[in-house]
């Protein structure tokens, strides 16, 4: 019989809690960790000594990621024991849930010690079920230690405030899902570009692994028999190979301009090769963007977030295992599509040279990935406020 982790052999292995503010989020799917990270990340930019840590159900395989500095992996079971060594060790200034709030003891200790819990994203089939219509209805007690619940359904609304839950700490709100926070560019530059490039189709291929250049190299040829003027922009995903990369392309035949040694592209020019660093650049300057670093089937990919808010219609690869919920919601929206070899990216490429099929892809993705950005702004605003409340309690101590 496999032995059960107690509390105590738990928090002994467990890292001290770092100084300063600590929040904690629990997630229950990849897509909530990851936007409940997102959210951490964004907090630690505007409150320097905050440390975020993170949990999840069991089931879920998870690691660190930006945002979330301590992944302590499933909790332990619900005894009153095991929630009063976890919240002792860590001592959390404020919460974020997602899931069933189904942990009694943990919920009645958070509230005992007077930590503020924010319940996001409450779905339908998460509500916690009335035991018996013969018993006293103990949803209502269950409930009382959050602090607020956001819930994208209004049936999940109107449940609660049947249940006797107060209605002004019930919000509707969007799904919680990771938002972009793109990058910017030079705005001199990007007007430049816009009146060198002129009408030329361009299309992008973003975080390149040097064995992956040779077959968008061989799509690049294969599309330019179709369209002459079509110029290829390459972004590296690692500085470092930019060497290598000139090498190849000098032996390509293939014209080409390099950005990061101060060249500009001209009419004659089939490939303009960058180290990486300007993408917010060429996003915004390419209808059509190849998320590289997918071209492996075993490879984890590249987050798509980016390249979808700032307007590009997405290819990628059959290899983005470690971003596998956000390509399939940006497939199912219509802003995504999969390539499998070099003729799959040629015919995309020069399907989508026509504006308004990329554009309708484009636009697609950009509501898919800004559809949640009221959700966690609301989140930061309320995390900060409880954040803010617990220092001026701890100060008046």
């Amino acid at each position: 019989m496999q032995r059960r982790t107690t509390a105590s052999s738990r928090s002994s292995v467990l890292q001290p809690r770092p100084k300063g503010e600590l929040l904690w989020i629990h997630a229950t799917t990849p897509e909530r960790y990851l936007a409940l990270c997102d959210i951490g990340r964004r907090l630690k930019s505007l409150r320097p000594d905050l440390s975020v840590l993170a949990s999840w159900e069991p089931g879920l395989r998870l690691t660190g990621t930006v945002g979330c500095d301590i992944p302590v992996g499933p909790l332990a079971e619900d005894t009153m024991a095991e929630a009063r060594e976890f919240l002792n060790h860590w001592q959390p200034d404020a919460c974020i849930w997602t899931g069933t709030p189904a942990r009694r003891n943990l919920l009645r200790q958070l509230r005992e010690q007077g930590t503020g819990v924010l319940l996001a994203d409450l779905l339908e089939d998460e509500m916690p079920n009335r035991a018996s219509r013969w018993l006293p209805d103990q949803r209502r007690r269950l409930l009382d230690g959050l602090t607020c619940i956001l819930t994208p359904s209004r049936a999940v609304q109107n449940q609660l405030t049947r249940a006797g839950f107060p209605a002004e700490r019930v919000e509707l709100a969007g799904k919680l899902r990771v938002s972009a926070v793109p990058p910017g560019c030079n705005n001199d530059e990007l007007a430049a570009m816009q009146q060198t490039l002129g009408s030329r189709p361009v299309w992008l291929a973003a975080h390149v692994k040097p064995g992956e250049l040779p077959r968008v190299l061989e799509a690049h040829r294969a599309a330019l028999r179709l369209l002459h003027r079509l110029l290829l922009v390459i972004a590296l995903d690692d500085y470092s190979e930019l060497d290598a990369a000139r090498r190849l392309l000098q032996d390509s035949g293939l014209s080409f301009a390099d950005w990061d040694d101060g060249a500009e592209p001209d009419d004659l020019t089939q490939v303009l090769l960058t180290g990486g660093e300007d993408l917010g650049l060429w996003y915004r300057l390419s209808p059509v963007a190849l998320i590289a670093s997918s071209l492996d089937p075993a490879a984890q990919g590249q987050s798509p977030l980016d390249a979808a808010a700032l307007g590009s219609a997405l290819l990628h690869g059959p290899g983005i295992h470690a971003h596998r919920d956000l390509y399939e919601r940006l497939a199912k929206a219509g802003a995504a599509q999969p390539v499998q070899t070099q003729t799959d990216m040629a015919d995309a490429v020069v399907a989508l040279s026509a504006p308004d099929r990329a554009a309708e892809m484009a636009l697609a993705g950009w509501q898919s990935v800004t559809e949640s950005a009221a959700t966690t702004d609301t989140l930061l605003e309320k995390v900060q406020d409880l954040l803010d409340r617990r220092e001026d309690i701890d100060a008046g101590t």
